[in-house]
Formats: structure tokens, C-alpha cells, sequence
């Protein structure tokens, strides 16, 4: 995973993508947000993402996702994020203030757009691994998350399943293509491809979602 520019929003994100378990590259052209950061990631550089001869010699293109987060400054955030998409970045999330700026963003390469006044790190850290479609988290570390099944649980009624006992979580439904919610029961059998909503501890989801191939 990416993270350009380590704002609070972005470092933010950063911190949780490393906390979830993930190789976390973090760059900023701030020496002082480089050293601020330095201390609790293990990948910071300082380093102009405008360039795009800078970008590959980092090795950026090498990576499935990026979060571009660099706040006010419209240009530089567009010519990361159109350099990102021109070194093949497949995923490019980004940060924006207002709608306007992200349909700009979304011109140019953006796959996702997201506004920090309603979407914090850490939320956007679970999507971003694509182990979450969606995911809530309340004040007292208790989260509803919309979740892939798990293989191992295909075919199996939840009873059988036993996902409370391994995980610690509860399946509250189930979104099936094409079919209505439909409320979890201990014979709701689980198909391939379905979305599960799943509440439980913030933790014991995460390593839910972990699991998740």
C-alpha cells in the first residue's frame, strides 16, 4: 500500500494500514511530516510525487493501492494522481474536500474518492484492502462490517459455520445478487458470493476479515 502525503488524515490511514498488517510505503514532500512519521511506520520518504521519474524509482508501480492524501493543493494532488495511473497503480484512492475537486480527481485517475469530514482513516484503511465493502465503527470499539464470505463457510448453514465461536462476531444478514437482505437464521446456508453484515468488536472483525480469501 501507498500513502502520499501524511496529514492527519493520511497518517491516519497509514497507521491503521500498518496496524491491519500491510506493507505501508508513506511519502510526503514535508520533511517535517516525513519526521513525524519516521517513528511509527517503517517506510517514510520524503519525495515530490508530482514527478513521475521520482515515483518509479521508488518502486510505486509495483503496488496494487494508493491513497493519495495531500489536502488543499489541487495540483499537485491531480498530477500524483494522474502520475499514479500512468505507472499502472490499478487501485488510487484519494482525498477531497468538496465534490467538485473529486470529479476532477476521478477524471484524471481516481478510482475512489473520499471526503474526510465523513469518512475517516481507519474506515477508509478497511475498504482499501478490499476485505470490507463497508465498514462502521462506534465509539465503544464496536464496528458492523460488510464483509466477502469466507470459502471454508460456503455451503454450511450458519450453525455449522460456527463463525460466532471461531471469531467472536455475529452475522446479522446476508446480501445475496439479485435477492433481497435476507436476516440471518441458524439454517441460513451460506452461498459463494455472498455479502455478509457482520457486527461484533472492532478487532475480532478485522481478524475476520483477515481470514478472507
Amino acid at each position: 500500500m501507498v500513502v502520499i502525503g501524511l496529514g492527519r488524515f493520511g497518517s491516519s490511514v497509514a497507521l491503521a494500514l500498518h496496524e491491519l498488517g500491510h506493507d505501508v510505503l508513506a511519502i510526503d514532500d514535508d520533511a517535517e511530516g516525513v519526521q513525524s512519521m519516521s517513528g511509527k511506520l517503517p517506510h517514510v520518504v520524503q519525495a515530490d510525487t508530482t514527478d513521475i521519474e521520482t515515483l518509479k524509482q521508488l518502486g510505486v508501480q509495483d503496488f496494487a493501492h494508493a491513497v493519495v492524501s495531500i489536502g488543499t493543493d489541487l495540483e499537485s494532488s491531480v498530477l500524483t494522481v494522474l502520475n499514479l495511473s500512468q505507472v499502472g497503480v490499478r487501485d488510487i484512492w484519494a482525498k477531497a474536500t468538496t465534490p467538485q475537486y473529486g470529479r476532477i480527481l476521478e477524471k484524471v485517475g481516481a478510482h475512489h474518492v473520499v471526503y474526510p469530514e465523513s469518512d475517516m482513516g481507519e474506515r477508509v484503511a478497511h475498504l482499501v484492502t478490499g476485505k470490507m465493502i463497508d465498514f462502521i465503527e462506534f465509539e465503544d470499539s464496536f464496528a458492523i462490517a460488510k464483509t466477502r464470505s469466507m470459502r471454508e463457510s460456503h455451503g454450511k448453514p450458519l450453525s455449522e459455520s460456527n463463525i460466532r465461536q471461531k471469531y467472536g462476531i455475529t452475522v446479522v444478514g446476508i446480501k445475496r445478487r439479485h435477492q433481497d437482505f435476507i436476516y440471518a437464521q441458524p439454517d441460513t446456508v451460506i452461498q459463494a458470493g455472498d455479502l455478509l453484515v457482520v457486527a461484533g468488536p472492532t478487532q475480532a472483525i478485522e481478524r475476520f476479515a483477515a481470514r478472507i480469501i
